[in-house]
């Protein structure tokens, strides 16, 4: 059996080349907004989880897909809780006091917490995550902020549960797992009501999420693999991405700008024969439930192939299982859909690894539209990146100026060095009453004082009168351009409102060209509905006019078949007839001639001479010859005599003569010219003529043997073959004359008194002894050979 794929791996493949080919196109559609599916396929035993999850020191296709997500928008992770999912499959921002508070809240209860990266990883699974080829997204959107949402469920049973459930533990009562329920979201998009979904800020924290979830699990030990898995496993990694603010600070908080991607990686339970497993209860039951899912599975891409195909509309069965009903609208369209299916070479396996990949084969028919791209925020690109600049600008001035405090302090020693400019004050101490000199010394350090006072203030008020002036003129100037801008502006409205009406009139126009093209459209449909009736019509109609020529011509043949056949018949029939006619009316004629004759020979002969009657050895020694017709009388008008013409003369025959006849020894023996002597019918020769004619002997009822020769016409069948009409008989008979009386005397007796009258019984007689044709019979034309009774003379 050969089966085509677009890829085909090997059993030494690494994990990271399956990486590359598979899942990693899918983390980059995540990361630009689209959502995708990759799922593995198989039997039982095949290697889907080590494919899905990996080994120690080798990781699989998740802990891939999570490292390449975390390496790609690391620096740009938003802090927790700024995106918030909600209960209905979307997802809300949150300013930063908001997180900030959720945070403070989520810290102080008393349930366990997130885990965080700086914990200690777990050893179990340290080394499937110790990816290092750091792969990542080339052109990640730098002025986005992300954050990554994991969730893991399992159908098991075609039931949901959620593996990161949190249930009180009770030893006494334990409570089983509640299922969950499918619902549809305002975009008509699946998703599982109440299920767990965690925020996660690294590979580590991710993985140990899952690997939380992975112990919870159902596998089970069969006949064919030790950890069978008896669910079907689906992780789904959300991320959440929303645009910076102009400023480039915060997240721009508008719920339309945020876009919510979707990667699920589903790791199906393997297809299995119960007589190979030799499962028993609760295996046989969830092998039942198995292989009803993938069964369902395969049911739905075959009716989107069909539709695709064929332009069929079929319902889709996505509702007969939860694993297709979850999944529904990557079938519909809604994302990248990949399949990975895992072959064991093990000659076992055979018949279900035909089945697994011809399914497969045909999965690759099966085309989905892709997914729109996300429209632009309308934002300057570079905004992050821009801020980050001004800031550590902004931090290097501050500390080349030293700082707030320092201006104040230059601000205090200029209104220092302003007072000192004033002259000094002398000591204003009277130690003295009759001291004169302190006073006048005081008196003209503050008339001093009082003068470069004045000035001061006289050059203050010539100062504010000049500001007050260049205010002035900044003011008007600020007035005629204000003016000036307002006039431009005044234009520029009327330009605007003009602009208006015009768009408003375009709209109206363009609303009525619309409603002008919904109706022509409208009766452009009509028209075509009317269009394909009346074709639809015509065509059946032209049908019919071809099934009644078609009717027509085979009556015609018909007809003019049957009117072949029944004038030939009737030629034949009329043409029998004629010659019957004719035979007869000749016989007639000859009969009377010959009696002519002899009652002339008789009258013209003397009487004391008697004829002499010849002997019957004299006759069939020497065969007296018959006179073609008799000499015609005067008054009698000529007869024309015909002779028969053989039918047979130009055409060949078949001459059947069964071994079994006997020979006889008449006169008259049947002979055919130019014919196929043959001792059964074969088709070899029945194809070499156009006659046939059986020579048939059977036993009549005075003892003798009745010879028939029954004639017949051959005709070519449909199928290549031959076939024989019968058309005539003739019979040949041989009759013993018994009751005629044989008279002979001497010539030198007395004749009788009945002399003449014996004379005239034997002519009768010897001329009553001819060949017939006895017309009427249905069977057609007979020669037959007969011996009239004698006829007295009344």
């Amino acid at each position: 059996m050969q089966y085509s794929f677009k890829e085909v791996f090997g059993t030494l493949v690494a994990q990271k080349e399956l990486f590359d080919v598979v899942a990693k196109p899918l983390v980059e559609d995540l990361i630009r907004g689209k959502n995708g599916l990759l799922f593995t396929y198989g039997v039982t035993g095949s290697g889907k989880t080590h494919t899905m999850t990996g080994s120690p020191g080798d990781g699989g296709l998740l802990p891939r897909c999570l490292a390449m997500i975390f390496n790609s928008i690391g620096p740009f992770q938003a802090k927790r809780f700024v995106f918030k999912l909600d209960d209905k499959n979307g997802v809300d921002v949150q300013c930063e006091v908001d997180a900030l508070l959720e945070r403070q809240k989520r810290d102080a209860m008393p349930v366990p917490k997130t885990p965080s990266g700086k914990r200690q990883i777990d050893p179990e699974f340290a080394d499937m995550i110790n990816v290092q080829d750091h792969c990542k997204v080339e052109e990640v959107d730098e002025d986005n902020v992300y954050s990554v949402f994991v969730s893991y469920i399992e159908i098991y049973n075609n039931y949901i549960y959620d593996l990161l459930e949190e249930t009180p533990f009770d030893l006494i009562k334990p409570k089983p797992p509640q299922s969950k329920i499918l619902r549809e979201d305002q975009n008509h998009n699946m998703y599982v009501t109440g299920c767990t979904e965690v925020e996660v800020k690294s590979t580590e924290e991710a993985f140990e999420v899952f690997w939380k979830g992975q112990k919870k699990r159902r596998i089970a030990n069969t006949q064919l693999n030790r950890e069978s898995s008896r669910s079907h496993g689906v992780f789904i990694i959300k991320l959440a991405q929303a645009p910076l603010d102009a400023d480039g600070d915060n997240v721009l908080q508008e719920k339309e700008q945020i876009t919510l991607s979707q990667l699920s990686l589903v790791d199906l339970a393997g297809s299995e024969r119960t007589n190979r497993t030799k499962a028993e209860g609760n295996r046989l039951r969830e092998a039942g439930n198995i292989n009803q899912s993938l069964m369902t599975l395969r049911t739905c891409i075959e009716v989107l192939r069909e539709n695709q195909m064929y332009g069929t509309n079929k319902m889709v069965p996505y509702r007969d299982s939860k694993l297709t009903h979850l999944f529904k609208n990557y079938f519909d369209g809604e994302g990248k859909v990949r399949m990975i299916v895992c072959v064991n070479p093990k000659a076992e396996d055979y018949e279900e690894s035909l089945q697994v990949m011809r399914f497969a084969e045909m999965t690759q028919e099966v085309e989905v539209a892709r997914p729109v791209d996300r429209p632009l925020c309308g934002l300057t690109p570079g905004r992050r990146f821009r801020n980050q600049a001004f800031r550590e600008e902004l931090a290097q001035k501050l500390e080349i100026r030293g700082g707030p405090i320092s201006g104040e302090t230059e601000e205090q020693s200029a209104s220092e060095i302003l007072l000192q400019n004033f002259p000094p004050l002398p000591s204003c101490e009277l130690l003295d009453i009759n001291d004169d000199q302190t006073l006048p010394k005081l008196t003209g350090v503050l008339e001093e004082r009082h003068k470069l006072r004045q000035k001061l203030s006289e050059e203050f008020a010539k100062n504010v009168l000049t500001f007050k002036t260049i205010l002035r003129e900044l003011d008007s100037s600020v007035m005629s351009k204000e003016n000036h801008f307002q006039g431009k502006l005044s234009e520029k409205e009327k330009v605007i409102t003009g602009q208006k009406t015009e768009l408003e009139r375009l709209e109206k126009k363009i609303k009525t060209l619309e409603y002008k093209i919904e109706i022509l459209e409208k009766t452009a449909t009509i028209y075509e509905e009317d269009k394909r009736h009346l074709q639809q019509e015509l065509e059946s109609k032209s049908q019919k006019l071809q099934r009644q020529a078609s009717d027509k011509r085979r009556l015609e043949a018909r007809l003019q078949g049957m009117v072949a056949e029944t004038t030939m018949k009737w030629e034949k029939e009329c043409e029998r007839r004629v010659a019957a006619k004719q035979l007869e009316m000749q016989n007639k004629l000859w009969v009377k001639d010959e009696k002519l004759k002899q009652l002339k020979a008789i009258v013209t002969e003397p009487k004391n001479e008697k004829p002499e009657r010849p002997s019957r050895e004299r006759d069939r020694e020497k065969p007296i010859p018959r006179s073609v017709s008799p000499t015609p009388v005067p008054n009698a008008p000529p007869v024309r005599l015909r002779h028969r013409r053989s039918r047979s003369a130009g055409e060949r025959w078949v001459d059947h003569k069964p071994p079994s006849n006997l020979p006889t020894d008449t006169v008259m023996q049947p002979h055919v010219p130019h014919a196929i002597t043959v001792a059964a019918a074969s088709e070899k020769a029945l194809a070499k003529c156009d006659k046939y004619m059986l020579t048939h002997q059977e036993l009549a009822s005075d003892g003798e043997i009745e010879t028939k020769l029954i004639k017949g016409d051959v005709f070519k069948t449909r199928g290549g073959g031959q076939a024989v009409q019968f058309t005539e008989i003739e019979t040949l008979k041989q009759e013993s004359p018994t009751g005629r009386k044989r008279r002979s005397s001497p010539s030198n007796a007395d004749p009788p008194e009945d002399a003449a009258d014996s004379e005239w019984t034997d002519v009768e007689t010897r001329c009553s002894v001819a060949v017939e044709m006895r017309a009427g019979s249905a069977l057609g034309p007979g020669y037959q050979h007969h011996a009239m009774p004698k006829r007295r003379k009344p």
